[in-house]
């Protein structure tokens, strides 16, 4: 049965087989650092990378062109979004 957090820890705790260990250890090893700081970095890695991913678009020259062209030229509103900005309340 999983241990409740304890509130204000930095502690993780992670079940792993032997042999994931034994690899893991091994890796650590051969990076000259311990399994902590081994195990840290590469979850911080893919961390970083899931993150990027997720907050980050990748547009092509032509749809990078075409949204500056709509900043420095925006469209003159249509029907829809003065519906939707008639809808807002009013900020005070």
């Amino acid at each position: 049965m999983p241990r409740p957090a304890i509130p204000g820890s930095n502690r993780m705790s992670l079940r792993v087989s032997r042999e994931t260990k034994s690899r893991i250890a091994r890796a650590a090893s051969l990076r000259h650092t311990d399994m902590t700081n081994f195990v840290t970095q590469a979850a911080l890695r893919e961390a970083d990378a899931v993150i990027a991913e997720a907050e980050w678009i990748s547009l092509s020259g032509r749809d990078h062109q075409k949204i500056l062209d709509l900043i420095e030229n925006p469209p003159a509103p249509n029907a829809r979004l003065r519906a939707a900005l008639a809808a807002m309340p009013i900020l005070k």
